[in-house]
């Protein structure tokens, strides 16, 4: 209590705590990019930035180089966090109460205690906690009702669907963070038009002006540096390249039906690996894939790359000939982070998602693109041929560059900033 009447009886300051399971240096995340530009445009402007993020050793992956991204001004507190289903199983077994609300639960204990103690230190005047770590949301909660301080949640993304998550409990008390972030928070931000909707009506009640958007967007500070290599490519003459960038979800982007295309497509001498490669960069499921790869016989066309460091990700996609996106519809409501860099990196893009879906509609609304179902192998494969074709007679068309800086971070950024300022203000 003499806290929150500490922290209410002074005068409102720049100052903002951050909750982030997300931050560099971790990799297999391209969420960690909106978090890390946000952070970083406030410290431009004047801010005083805190992140209270988990410490090293929770993480599943990690780069050493992804420490240069984090601005120098802003404070990075590691608080204490491990992943239940490594570091607290036996023989990979543990009870269910242990991963709710996500397999990072040890982190809420460790992220509240070092939260106060910023608060403490420097008396924020707004606490932003950001998904898809559900314990982040928690923490931030706990941290508003002992503080009295702000709350803002980036949800990004829906938390709570139909059909997901699938586990009874833990979708139960996903639903009770949604309740207490909707009741409690100033602002709750999402970073596609169908989440919103989607939240809208779900909550109709709740005041119009709690909800926002704030897309995602390609960060221009990440491309600095980065050029396409003028020396002749290495790749045989012809051959088309086809990237897909990032975790590759056996549910959310399941290529099985992409595979079976290929497979077909091969057979019928349309396609070999002499004129046509799909990169796999980074699924964190090869071995799930690798298996379906021999026995459709196209691991000779489908290569699977292991991860790389963000940049090199970037320079990759400004080198090959194109672009893959999957998104199946249980992700209608959605937009992958890599979609804007695919916009950003000008290159053309084939869009395996609905045309109705958010992705389906940002990425036709950018220009060079073509879609076709994620699940549909008769579609794939007549799109796919039509792809090639177009890419070969080089009939795509980009954005200028006036254009593609509305799908920029920074663009967004303004709005991020705007609206912290309007809470606090």
């Amino acid at each position: 209590m003499n806290l929150q009447l500490t922290i209410l009886t002074i005068s409102v300051n720049k100052s903002i705590l951050y909750i982030a399971y997300h931050y560099p240096p971790v990799l297999g995340s391209s969420g960690v990019h909106r978090t890390l530009a946000f952070t970083r445009y406030l410290q431009e402007r004047n801010w005083n930035v805190q992140v209270i993020s988990a410490s090293l050793k929770a993480y599943d992956d990690w780069s050493q180089e992804q420490f240069s991204f984090i601005p120098k001004s802003v404070k990075v507190t590691r608080a204490y966090a491990r992943n239940v289903t490594k570091h607290y199983s036996i023989r990979g077994k543990y009870t269910k109460w242990m991963a709710l609300p996500d397999k990072w639960q040890s982190w809420i204990v460790g992220g509240f205690l070092s939260g106060l103690k910023a608060i403490r230190s420097h008396r924020p005047s707004v606490i932003v906690s950001t998904y898809p770590i559900a314990s982040a949301h928690v923490i931030a909660y706990l941290l508003h009702k002992a503080t009295g301080i702000p709350w803002v949640a980036d949800f990004r993304d829906p938390m709570v669907q139909n059909n997901y998550p699938k586990d009874k409990h833990q979708k139960k008390v996903w639903e009770w963070i949604e309740k207490k972030a909707v009741k409690h928070c100033k602002k709750i931000i999402f970073t596609a038009p169908g989440a919103l909707k989607l939240y809208k009506e779900r909550f109709p009640l709740v005041d119009k002006s709690v909800w926002q958007l704030i897309p995602n967007g390609f960060d221009e500070t990440m491309f600095e540096g980065l050029e396409v290599s003028s020396e002749p490519s290495p790749q045989p003459a012809g051959l088309i390249r086809l990237l897909h960038a990032g975790i590759v979800y056996p549910s959310e982007r399941n290529p099985s039906a992409l595979f079976k295309a290929i497979a077909e497509l091969k057979r019928e001498n349309r396609l070999s690996a002499e004129n046509f490669q799909l990169w796999l960069r980074g699924t964190a499921h090869d071995e799930h894939y690798h298996a379906t790869l021999i026995e459709l016989g196209v691991d000779d066309i489908v290569m699977l790359k292991p991860p790389v460091t963000y940049k090199k990700a970037l320079q990759e996609m400004l080198e090959v000939e194109t672009l893959l996106l999957l998104q199946a519809k249980n992700c209608h409501y959605q937009v992958p982070a890599k979609a804007y860099e695919y916009i950003r990196a000008r290159k053309p893009v084939l869009a395996l998602t609905e045309e109705d879906s958010d992705t389906g509609q940002l990425i036709s609304g950018a220009g060079a693109a073509m879609l076709a179902p994620l699940d549909d192998v008769e579609k794939i494969k007549n799109v796919l041929l039509k792809f090639i074709e177009k890419v070969r007679d080089e009939k795509f068309e980009f954005l200028s560059e006036d254009s593609m800086m509305q799908y920029s971070r920074a663009y967004q950024g303004k709005k991020f900033i705007k609206l912290i300022e309007d809470v606090v203000g």
